[in-house]
Parts: C-alpha cells; sequence; structure tokens
C-alpha cells in the first residue's frame, strides 16, 4: 500500500539511528546502495540525510554531522562530538539504551554492525539488575508500524486488565512506541473521539478497515504525565523499601522521597487507575511495603494475599 504523506519527524530520526553508524564505518556508499539497504526510496534517504546534516551540538559551528551527497554517492566523516567518550547520566544511558534497542528494529538494522556493538557495551557498562528493559518485539509490531505509516485505520479488540474485560473500537496508529520494557501503539480512538496510547500485548486481534486517513505528525506521550494533571485518578502513598523501588517507577510516579523516619525506605505518590491493579502491585511488593493513604487501603495487601490462599486451597484442598 502506497504511503500517504511525509513520515512523522520522530520516524526519520529514528531510522536516521541506525543509519549513521553504519554510513560512518563505510565512509561512502551508493545512495541506491543504501536506500535499497534501509527499504527506502531514493527520495526518502535523501531527505532524512538532508536532515541528518543539520543534527549537532551547539554553537554549531564545528559540531555538525558531517555527510554529504554528490553525484549519486553518499559521503560521511567523523565529526568531533564522536571522537570523545560521552558523559552520560545513568538515566540517560538508560534512554540511550532503550532508544537503540528499539531502533534496532527497523529495516537495516545489524545486530553485529556499529550499533549493535555499541548498545552490547553500553548494557554491559550500565547493567541491568533491578532495571526491567524488555523489548521483545511484539508480533503485530510490525503491521501496526506500517498501519501508521499509511494512515490506516484498524479494527481492534482490546483487554483492559483494570476491567478484565475486552472491548471492540477502531483506531488509527500513528507511532509505535517503547517505554519501560513495553511496547504502545500512539493513536487515534474512534470511541473516544480522542488520541490514545495501547499497549501493544493487549491488543487480541486486529485487521485493517480499509479506511486511510491524512498522516500528521505526534509527540510520542512522557508516560510519567499520562495521568499528572487527572484529578480524577486516585492516588495511593506508598512506603517501598528503597531497593524496590524500581517496581513502581516502571509505572506513572508522582514523586518519591526517602522517608526520613526509617532508614531504607522510599515514600512513593503514584496514581491508581484500579483497586485490582494496585492488589496486584502490593503482592509484587511484598509485606515490608505499606499503603500510608488512603486510609481504605491500607489493609488491602492483606485482604488480597487471604483470597489469594483462600482460592489456591481451595483448588488444591490436599496441600
Amino acid at each position: 500500500m502506497a504511503r500517504r504523506g511525509p513520515r512523522p519527524a520522530h520516524q526519520r530520526l529514528k531510522r536516521l539511528l541506525v543509519m549513521l553508524p553504519w554510513l560512518m564505518q563505510r565512509g561512502e556508499v551508493s545512495i541506491s546502495e543504501m536506500a535499497k539497504h534501509f527499504a527506502l526510496s531514493e527520495a526518502e534517504l535523501v531527505a532524512d540525510l538532508e536532515l541528518a546534516s543539520m543534527c549537532g551540538l551547539p554553537p554549531f559551528v564545528d559540531e555538525l554531522i558531517d555527510v554529504y551527497i554528490d553525484e549519486g554517492m553518499v559521503y560521511t566523516g567523523v565529526p568531533r562530538v564522536f571522537t570523545r567518550p560521552l558523559r552520560l547520566t545513568a538515566p540517560e544511558g538508560f534512554a540511550l539504551l532503550a532508544a537503540g534497542r528499539a531502533a534496532m528494529a527497523l529495516p537495516g538494522a545489524e545486530p553485529e554492525g556499529p550499533l549493535g556493538r555499541a548498545l552490547a557495551k553500553l548494557a554491559a557498562t550500565l547493567g541491568e539488575d533491578g532495571v526491567v528493559v524488555d523489548l521483545e518485539r511484539p508480533v503485530i509490531a510490525d503491521e501496526v508500524a506500517r498501519a501508521a505509516e499509511a494512515g490506516e485505520r484498524l479494527s481492534i479488540t482490546y483487554w483492559t486488565p483494570a476491567r478484565d474485560e475486552s472491548s471492540e473500537r477502531e483506531i488509527t496508529p500513528r507511532a509505535v512506541f517503547v517505554d519501560r520494557g513495553h511496547w504502545y501503539v500512539l493513536a487515534d480512538d474512534q470511541r473516544s473521539g480522542s488520541e490514545r496510547s495501547f499497549r501493544l500485548d493487549r491488543i487480541l486481534h486486529f485487521s485493517p478497515t480499509g479506511v486511510i486517513e491524512p498522516l500528521r505528525d505526534v509527540e510520542v506521550p512522557d508516560t510519567n504525565r499520562w495521568f499528572a494533571d487527572d484529578t480524577d485518578i486516585d492516588r495511593v502513598t506508598l512506603r517501598v523499601p528503597t531497593e524496590l523501588v524500581w517496581v513502581i517507577e516502571r509505572y506513572p510516579v508522582d514523586s518519591t522521597k526517602p522517608d526520613l523516619e526509617r532508614d531504607g525506605m522510599t515514600i512513593a505518590v503514584m496514581p491508581v487507575t484500579s483497586e485490582q491493579w494496585l492488589s496486584r502491585l502490593l503482592l509484587r511488593l511484598g509485606e515490608r511495603t505499606d499503603v500510608l493513604e488512603p486510609g481504605r487501603w491500607t489493609m488491602l495487601a492483606a485482604q488480597t494475599a487471604r483470597e489469594v490462599l483462600a482460592r489456591y486451597a481451595a483448588v488444591n484442598p490436599s496441600s
């Protein structure tokens, strides 16, 4: 199916993350060979490389990416910024690792190429103890990404765990992205009439509708801000062992701070979409975690544990 309209800027930038290391390793390559390798038309490739030539670091005098095209050939040099070691904070490093791993799913990415090798070194340096970066690509990711590039509306069956029910809806995918080990699609949702994000692993079934809508640029959401301004969403205040804070940070969190009254503990405030979801989270966090507010949930963990044990005893009466 032919793509309509320009590709969104975020898709072009993500592909450049794969193309530039590949190009810098070779120094020069023909436009036709490079376009074929990355599954682009020659016009799309030239447009992306023109975008790359405007990228760099302030003050943008001698820190621009050095790439140019002449008589059907693409040439590149190594800008000075790439000759010095990067000084990254841990969050910056993990963000770069996640973005790089997502980019490795694009056509033309080579696991043993320069980007793949750099990501392996970065992962080894950062270590992943206590950090979940599970980027195994869902089976439907490619099809949904193609629908986003074409502007094609999809009919989906979507499971909502908070209500433990599935619903039928039509969405127009706009961007596929990864956050905290989960794959999402940002889409125009026909049922709500607004832009929504859906987890790919909760789409039980999908099929094309044949409806094509105009493409548009979108901004991938910051999942930390999904519920930040929603005063209708309940909040819970937890006292969590500091070594387990990574568990709750997989989800949107309003704030965290050290517990000044108890060493080794952290106070966290986070939005709660359903009591069922919170009960599962408390079971994962274990008995050392306390609900401080609101009062109606202070005994939720113990109550949930009793219910789980009762169900287990009913299924296994001889245990």
